[in-house]
């Protein structure tokens, strides 16, 4: 899990995020100043991304959206591939692996077959190239996935999220603290999601978030909360359950393997639904290889019980089928993922977040063609 250095590093690095920050605001001002080049497209691009370092809970966010608009438009999504071995304009395939396209897109692509999904670290390029698409693939709306510092691209919408974990007001600049820019940078969003948020949030916890943020008038504040789904199986063969209950855990020994940013609140579930967890962490969007199985395999052998399973997110399990040669059929076996999905604090935030998107969507794609007019 990401943290913040102690205290006396912190004083000592303080010099680098200063110039850092200076850095980081002189391009966001020459930017503002349009003296560096931005490009506004005609088709909707919904940017979500964050201003940390770590993980925010894009990919279940960017899945909702899909979910969502899908339902009346052709959705397509923006990804970098973060830790693709390939380079340039790729579209992802069911075919695809996570070192051929990452691990987040192929995961969207597996769960949402009909959507456009594509991998290009020049997002203009990209986009460009999407809509010479014939029309029967063009998409009619794309989903940028953590492009908020992607200045060349102006979207139509912006939804920033923020950890409910770590607070962005409380935060320091790279490399003290985690904020990829200052704290200001919020402002550029239309809408802001605090994300991770305890299921058992109080009132007093939504208003210290809200004054925390000092959001503007013309942005809309959400929170949500993650909602893990029944294990699923990373590789179908004998001798794996088609689906596990959450509640069936209770007397499982369960190892859970994780290489995201931040796996707190998925400890935390698996706390309350077993008596008998046992972690071992990797780097975000670690590539495991046969060194990594033999530790997974020695640490599964110090659990000395024969009612056990891996657990494992569903980022991780991309990366995990990527390898399948090199995991022994045992292991495959016992090897499962656990979905997860967002969900609205309030019900009445989710329709008002709703309503918006698809006012949002509705309305640039009718303001465009009455511009053409």
């Amino acid at each position: 899990m990401l943290s913040q250095p102690p205290p006396d590093t912190r004083r000592s690095l303080q010099p680098l995020a200063w110039l850092y920050g200076i850095g980081v605001d002189f391009r966001n001002r020459l930017y503002d100043a349009h003296i560096l080049k931005q490009t506004k497209y005609d088709i909707p691009v919904i940017c979500v991304g964050n201003i940390t370092v770590g993980g925010t809970g894009k990919t279940p966010h960017i899945e909702y959206l899909i979910e969502l608009l899908s339902t009346r438009y052709k959705v397509a999504v923006l990804s970098r591939g973060y830790k693709r071995k390939t380079r340039g304009y790729r579209e992802v395939t069911m075919q695809s692996t996570a070192s051929e396209v990452g691990d987040e897109p192929l995961q969207i692509k597996l769960k949402y077959p009909q959507t456009l999904v594509v991998v290009d670290k020049n997002r203009n390029r990209a986009i460009e190239r999407m809509m010479a698409l014939p029309e029967e693939k063009r998409p009619d709306v794309i989903l940028m996935d953590d492009g908020f510092q992607h200045r060349s691209i102006v979207p139509s919408l912006s939804i920033l999220l923020v950890d409910s974990n770590r607070p962005v007001y409380e935060d320091h600049l790279l490399p003290v603290g985690n904020l990829r820019e200052p704290f200001s940078g919020k402002n550029r969003a239309d809408m802001v999601i605090v994300t991770k948020c305890d299921p058992e949030m109080e009132p007093i916890d939504f208003r210290i978030y809200s004054n925390g943020l000092k959001l503007f008038p013309y942005q809309s504040l959400y929170f949500t909360s993650f909602d893990y789904g029944n294990l699923k199986p990373v590789f179908t063969q004998k001798g794996t359950e088609d689906e596990i209950d959450l509640y069936d855990l209770r007397k499982k020994h369960v190892l859970l393997v994780a290489g995201i940013a931040s796996p707190q609140p998925l400890v935390e579930k698996l706390e309350k639904k077993t008596y008998n967890l046992y972690s071992l962490f990797f780097p975000d969007h670690h590539n495991f290889g046969e060194n990594d199985i033999a530790t997974i395999q020695q640490k599964l052998n110090e659990i000395e019980d024969d009612d056990k399973i891996i657990v494992t997110t569903e980022k991780d399990a991309m990366r995990f089928r990527s390898i399948e040669k090199k995991i022994p059929d045992e292991m495959k076996a016992m090897l499962y993922y656990i979905p997860v999905s967002i969900k609205f604090m309030k019900k009445s935030e989710k329709e008002s977040f709703n309503k918006k998107i698809f006012h949002h969507v509705r309305n640039y794609k009718a303001n465009k063609r009455l511009s053409e007019k």
